[in-house]
Order: C-alpha cells, then structure tokens, then sequence
C-alpha cells in the first residue's frame, strides 16, 4: 500500500489548524469552510455519519475546489466510507482509530489518509503502513505531555491533536509538538475560528 506522498506536509504546511465540520447543515458547512479559509485555515474535514453529511461534504468539496482547498471527509471506519467520500470528491480520509483496510482502500481511491492514534504500538502500526501523519485522539485526554513523549521514538512522525481542542489550548498542544490542531465541536461558536487564526 503506497499512501498518497506528501499531501498532509503540503496541506500543513505553516498552517497548523484544522476545522471539523462536523453535524451542520449543509449551507452552514459550505459558510463555516468560507471563514475558515478567509482565515488562513486551509484544511477542512467534514465528517460523514449520515446521507445528510456526505451531502454536507460535496458541497464543501465543490466551494473548496472553487478556492482551490482540498477538502476531506471525517469519522470514515469503513471501505464504504472510504467509496462515498471519493465519490463527494475527498482529497483526504480521517478515521478515528487505526484500521488497516480503511487505510488501504483510501490509498487505493488515491486519498491521502489520516488514522486515529492513542498508543505508541498505533503510531508503530501506521509508521508501518507508511503513515507518517497521524490524528492523536482523543488529545485533550491524552494531554500535552503525550505528544513530546512520542517525539522521542518517534521524531519523523507528525501530530494532528484532535479531540477536546480549541482556542484556548491549541498553542499548548503545538508547543509540545502536535504538527496540526484540529478544532471540531468547538466551532458551535464561530468566533473560534477567529481566535485561531489570531492565536496561532
């Protein structure tokens, strides 16, 4: 399984948020993936739990490809997933633990993937499977200390800290070496967008 080579480096690069657009409509989708890249936010998920989410996905895929943004579908824990967001027009899966199908399914539909970690033997598996980016959940139970820890054996592997993140913490979390914060429930109230732009 060759993973899609260095799409996250690009999509990261020297911008180290990520919005989850995660249970809104789809016009408040395509409104809240606007601000954030008016912003400066250029990664954008959108997780696809139900019709209505993936709905919620092309629409944000086809604003993103107005602008230029890739956008990805989130919460993907199946080969059926993987299907609907190549279909929506992915440019990238997340999931939120480490399944090797899932990986495989979305290098195979040319998706970039992002799996979910929470131990050291999750981020040796994905090292493993060639996947150097990683989604760290859930971070905020996990802590700061969490991500310095795995720099040690891990120092080619890059971060994105999801879960519990927001405004208020993110820069501790990207202190102690997160690459990436994702912010998902946060974003209820989206001024947060805002502060993150400003405080990162």
């Amino acid at each position: 399984m060759a993973p899609v080579a260095g799409f996250f480096d690009e999509a990261f690069t020297g911008r180290p948020v990520m919005a989850i657009l995660r249970g809104f409509s789809v016009a408040r989708t395509v409104e809240l993936a606007q601000r954030a890249w008016d912003n400066g936010i250029t990664a954008v998920e959108v997780p696809i739990q139900s019709p209505e989410a993936v709905e919620a996905l092309a629409a944000a895929v086809a604003a993103g490809a107005a602008r230029g943004f890739p956008v990805g579908a989130g919460t993907v824990t199946s080969t059926d997933h993987v299907r609907q967001a190549a279909d929506a027009g992915a440019a990238f899966t997340v999931a939120p633990g480490l399944d090797e199908r899932v990986a495989a399914a979305s290098a195979h539909a040319g998706l970039a993937h992002l799996p979910g970690v929470a131990t050291a033997s999750d981020v040796q598996r994905a090292v493993g499977l060639g996947l150097h980016w990683v989604k760290a959940f859930p971070a905020s139970v996990l802590g700061a200390g969490w991500f310095t820890a795995m720099h040690g054996p891990f120092p080619q592997v890059r971060f994105v800290a999801t879960g519990g993140m927001g405004a208020g913490n993110a820069r501790e979390f990207l202190d102690a070496g997160a690459s990436v914060v994702a912010v998902g429930s946060a974003l209820e109230d989206p001024a947060q967008l805002d502060r993150l732009a400003a405080s990162v």
